[in-house]
């Protein structure tokens, strides 16, 4: 467990407060008779004892909902009387009217019924339906799993599958329900829309009822409840928080889509970003508004988990005879991630009673990693097993930067560190993670690209990261996320340090092909007083490298038969005298520089012409790369081409061209006497017990982009071998002494 993880989070408007009566008697026999006409009866209550010793209480129990009137999920209970109770008020039905009846009169008068799911509400609402003889239209989120999508199907619901998120579905439900007068099911209240999610929730509280009976009405002392957008714990709340009750609520959601959590933090309704979870019921970014006066009131304690930990508590609940999705599992997740001093602000000892609330049976889900390692050797081999090769690069795309961003995101989230998403280009992420300073220091960021060069090629598994002889191996391993790895260890570490400026890392998009993910990283306007470029430098401060001007040349002939040259002209091998001048071009730029490293350079990277071997070619193209230095821009690289082409046009015979400049960036350089530059190296020699180095580069990386900037900028990561070739490592000790050294340089230049 991270010793730096997002603390439980209490909240005191709870201590006192009383839940306002929700259903009347009427309406709660109403609930029990509708409920009563499904098959299978209560669930089952299931205790712990293990469990109850682990954590020091007396007795724990798990509700079981994993098969709730034949499907494996309570949300059956919500569906099934929000549903009846809206279209009995639609048909002017009584509320003890029965399901037939309904039946009856719908055939009359038939309904679509519309629901945005994650899986199990959608299919509750599918299985309505089903039993009513209407049609259902499930919108679901794009990453559902196959099998979900096929379980709602199985029910005779049409699912339509949107290109976001769960409240992107939602978003998209609302409008066909609304466009083709259908009827909305959902669990989620916006304005002119309360009274079916109301009705929902009182659904819900058929299950709490039942374990006050099964518990011989004597009330839990603490009940941990899942939360999605909040109806369902606003049920438990509603139920739980009644005048005389000493029960308190814990409610428990992923990292990575902690909207109770947070909205409780702030006071206010809040959305946050959400990244894909395995607890795919609760990755919801906002609360619904009919449970957050509930919640913000009468939750007395919220927890988030990881999906790694989620995992871990199904797998342990299998052992004891209950099966449960994960978002069922993540109260026993929470439970067992309280420390001494939880336990003891929940009230919890030797006597007491905890209930868990196990609301699904289980799913097929991809298991997920571990983001609680706060080592930097340990969180570079779990970023190295992820394949984040560039969709640009290779003869077959990689799959890019959305998985490996996820991840990120959730290891800082895991650590309740402020992290931002920023994806203006769909499917090539960059993240952004933010440790807020007090205030009044100066602000560093740390970057690293976060994709790869295709693992095609690479000699063994390119995604082993596999530690033989101190070296870690893999694809990416040097280049570069042993510098990310360091880079995030820094960064959390920076929470513990109380420093007045922010600690901003930026884990970005592309850099192995076009830079997209800093550029964009930049425009949304994240900016700092210095930064470091965490690149394999090998322990060396690289102050300075080149820049780049991409052209391509068109060389213009005359297309004709081969047997006919009075009537062509040959491009190719008019292109040749391009080529020839492009030769001396080059030796000349490179003349008289002390440091050849850092001379400019120009090379042909491609030449293409011709159609077949009977034709005189019409067109050459030569894509050429041309490497700058400081003080040369795109446009006086421009003016040197044009002044070639232009000569061979009039030395020529028929020499027609067209140059186009494709793509370009800038050099970068810094002075080695820089402030930043000093503090920098005074921390560096002090990390490595010997005096810092610095070097200049010939290659071009992101420190460019973030000089332009006019941020203060240096290139500075770990020891390795082997970048874009068929093996590659990075060194684990020089991993983590970047990781310290960079801390070290935070504790400094932010204080």
């Amino acid at each position: 467990m991270s010793a730096l993880r997002r603390p439980l989070l209490f909240n005191d408007a709870a201590r006192t407060w009383t839940a306002p009566t929700a259903l009347t008697a009427e309406e709660k026999r109403a609930i029990d008779k509708f409920h009563g006409g499904f098959p299978g009866g209560p669930t089952r209550l299931v205790r712990l004892d293990d469990i109850a010793s682990e954590i020091g209480v007396a007795a724990v129990y798990l509700k079981d909902e994993s098969n709730r009137f034949g499907l494996p999920a309570f949300k059956i209970l919500g569906a099934s009387w929000g549903t009846f109770r809206a279209l009995t008020e639609q048909l002017n039905l009584p509320i003890d009217a029965s399901l037939s009846t309904l039946k009856e009169a719908l055939a009359a008068k038939p309904v679509t019924l519309y629901a945005a799911s994650e899986g199990n509400h959608g299919r509750a609402v599918a299985r309505m339906g089903s039993l009513l003889s209407i049609p259902a239209e499930i919108h679901v989120p794009h990453d559902m799993h196959k099998t979900t999508q096929e379980a709602l199907e199985s029910e005779g619901a049409k699912v339509v599958v949107g290109s976001g998120t769960y409240d992107d579905a939602l978003e998209t439900a609302k409008h066909a329900a609304e466009s083709n007068h259908g009827l909305l099911v959902q669990d989620f209240s916006f304005d002119g829309y309360e009274d079916i999610p109301k009705w929902i929730v009182d659904g819900y509280m058929t299950m709490m009822r039942e374990i006050d009976s099964q518990l011989k009405d004597s009330p839990p002392d603490l009940v941990v409840s899942p939360v999605g957008v909040g109806s369902f714990a606003q049920s438990v709340v509603s139920h739980f928080k009644q005048e005389g009750s000493r029960t308190k609520v814990l409610t428990v959601e992923p990292d990575t889509a902690a909207c109770v959590y947070k909205s409780i933090r702030n006071k206010e309704l809040v959305t946050v970003q959400t990244y894909a979870t395995v607890m795919a019921g609760l990755d919801c970014g906002t609360p619904s508004p009919i449970a957050w006066p509930i919640l913000k009131s009468g939750v007395d304690a919220c927890s988030t988990v990881s999906d790694w930990e989620a995992h871990q508590a199904t797998e342990y609940l299998k052992t004891k005879g209950v099966f449960p999705g994960t978002c069922a599992a993540a109260p026993l997740a929470a439970i067992r991630r309280l420390s001494k001093s939880d336990r003891a602000s929940l009230g919890l000892d030797g006597s007491s009673v905890v209930v868990l609330l196990c609301t699904e049976g289980t799913k097929e889900y991809h298991v997920p990693m571990d983001v609680s390692m706060d080592d930097a050797v340990e969180l570079t081999q779990a970023l190295v097993r992820i394949n984040s090769a560039n969709p640009s690069l290779g003869s077959v795309p990689g799959p890019g930067e959305t998985e490996i961003a996820r991840y990120i995101g959730a290891w800082l989230e895991h650590r309740d560190i402020e992290t931002h998403w920023i994806e203006p280009t769909k499917g090539r992420p960059s993240v952004v993670g933010v440790v807020r300073g007090s205030g009044g220091g100066k602000s560093l960021m740390f970057n690293g690209h976060i994709d790869t060069v295709t693992t095609l090629g690479y000699d063994d598994d390119p995604l082993s990261a596999e530690i033989r002889d101190g070296k870690l191996y893999g694809r990416g391993a040097d280049d570069m996320k042993a510098g990310v790895g360091a880079a995030l260890v820094a960064l959390a570490g920076a929470k513990k340090q109380n420093l007045r400026g922010d600690v901003i890392f930026t884990g970005v998009a592309d850099e192995e092909a076009l830079s997209i993910g800093t550029g964009q990283v930049l425009e949304a306007g994240w900016r700092a007083d210095g930064a470091i470029v965490n690149e394999p430098t090998g322990e060396i401060i690289v102050h300075a490298h080149k820049g780049f001007v991409w052209a391509e040349v068109d060389i213009h002939g005359v297309a004709a038969h081969g047997s006919l040259p009075s009537a062509g002209v040959d491009a190719i091998t008019r292109a040749g005298y391009f080529l020839v001048e492009l030769d001396k071009y080059s030796d000349r730029i490179r003349q008289g520089w002390d440091d050849p490293v850092m001379a400019p350079t120009v090379h042909a990277s491609t030449i293409k012409g011709g159609e077949e071997p009977s034709s005189y070619p019409a067109l050459c193209t030569i894509v050429l790369e041309r490497r700058t230095v400081g003080g040369e821009t795109r446009e006086t690289v421009e003016i040197e081409l044009r002044d070639i082409l232009d000569k061979l046009s009039k030395t020529v015979k028929d020499f027609k061209y067209d140059l186009r400049i494709t793509f370009d960036r800038p050099p970068f350089s810094i002075e080695t006497d820089h402030p930043f530059a000093t503090l920098v190296s005074e921390t560096v020699t002090e990390s490595l017990g010997r005096k810092a180095q610095f070097m200049r580069e010939p290659y071009w990386t992101d420190c460019a982009l973030l000089a332009a900037k006019d941020i203060p900028v240096l290139l500075w990561g770990p020891t390795g071998d082997g970048l874009h070739a068929k093996e590659e490592w990075a060194d684990t000790a020089s991993i983590r002494r970047v990781a310290t050294a960079l801390g070290k340089v935070a504790s400094k230049f932010c204080a």
